[in-house]
């Protein structure tokens, strides 16, 4: 069922017109009954009726609003809220990096804006999974394309691993092109993402490039696909050799030292700077490491390092992660090695982001 969005601004705006607090409560209660017999979608979602076709609208959305004008105590206040459900229902402002309409923007409880993220657990759903090590959790990509780019933009992710971030790219309309230098993991990729495209059948693009991201000429590969820039550039690296991915001596992870791992990660960023819109954003997520009994600051050498190149910080997220799979079932060890060393154990990484101004 769709409902008719002229009625309700209508019903919205004789309601504001009144100066009778408990008539206009009354009034309000009875569009919060008729809208308990209309159908949601499997997301929450009503679909209400325009001149110009249908938009969706949560119902947790209008519920929220409809109960803050129940819970007004003077008229003023209550012909505000009135005012700004209508307008909510019957204006869209979004900014020119996300599709958010702000005159909603209770709506969106799923996007942090804290810098704190605790997650108990990783996104599981679909095709996800967490059999390839080092890759990083889907609320990741998630949270930053939602935030960061507008359907049927553009998203580029220079270490794909196991596809997370085209997967999520896939779910959320935008089009993807991931870089991976290893061919296997670069087929486990594809195969994800093509059993993906039977969940969520969004016209994108998903491409990977089996390639070596310092090197790789991006602006061939977008003139390939008839784009000249992209519009969110997300970056996991290796965490310099705490896991090592492969013998490729490319790989980031088979680095000799901090100096070189840094020299080669400052090839990645020279190399897609020039490829990403003036005005947006790079996020880079990372952790720091230990080396000989020494913490080793590799989250903001990294940040540093992207800093020098141009790059506007934006802000620094501290995320938290539980059991990795080089300490599984090893917490006592660790907790024993780390009463012995004198030294805390990684509970945390960073999620880096940067703004190009130029």
């Amino acid at each position: 069922m769709i409902i008719n969005q002229n009625k309700i601004l209508q019903a919205l705006e004789k309601i504001a017109q009144k100066d009778d607090l408990n008539e206009i409560k009354s009034n309000i209660k009875i569009i919060q009954e008729n809208l308990k017999g209309i159908k949601q979608d499997k997301l929450g979602f009503l679909n209400i009726g325009t001149n110009g076709g249908t938009i969706s609208v949560s119902s947790k959305y209008i519920e929220q609003e409809l109960h803050q004008i129940l819970e007004t105590k003077t008229i003023e206040r209550t012909k505000y809220y009135v005012n700004r459900l209508k307008k909510g229902l019957s204006e869209i402002k979004t900014s020119k990096i996300n599709d958010l309409n702000l005159n909603q923007w209770k709506e969106y409880n799923d996007i942090i804006t804290d810098s704190l993220w605790i997650m108990d657990k990783r996104d599981n759903s679909g095709v996800h999974t967490a059999s390839y090590w080092g890759n990083f959790i889907p609320q990741i990509p998630q949270q930053f394309i939602k935030r960061y780019t507008k359907r049927n933009e553009w998203v580029l992710d220079t270490f794909l691993g196991s596809g997370t971030t085209l997967i999520e790219c896939q779910r959320l309309g935008r089009n993807g092109i991931g870089v991976e230098l290893q061919k296997e993991i670069a087929q486990i990729a594809q195969d994800n993402i093509d059993k993906e495209r039977e969940l969520f059948t969004h016209s994108t693009i998903q491409e990977i490039l089996i390639n070596d991201s310092t090197s790789i000429s991006l602006d061939d590969e977008l003139k390939k696909l008839g784009i000249d820039k992209v519009q969110l550039i997300i970056m996991h690296p290796p965490y310099w050799d705490i896991i090592k991915f492969s013998d490729d001596v490319r790989d980031l992870s088979n680095a000799s030292s901090v100096d070189d791992f840094l020299s080669l990660f400052a090839k990645v960023i020279e190399n897609t700077y020039n490829i990403l819109e003036k005005g947006r954003y790079l996020v880079v997520v990372i952790g720091d490491k230990y080396s000989k009994g020494d913490w080793i600051p590799l989250g903001f050498k990294t940040m540093d390092l992207v800093m020098s190149k141009g790059y506007k910080l934006k802000s620094i997220v501290v995320k938290n992660f539980e059991e990795t799979k080089g300490k599984m079932n090893q917490k006592e060890l660790w907790r024993y090695r780390a009463l012995v060393g004198g030294f805390y154990i990684f509970k945390h990484e960073y999620i880096f982001l940067f703004k190009k101004h130029t």
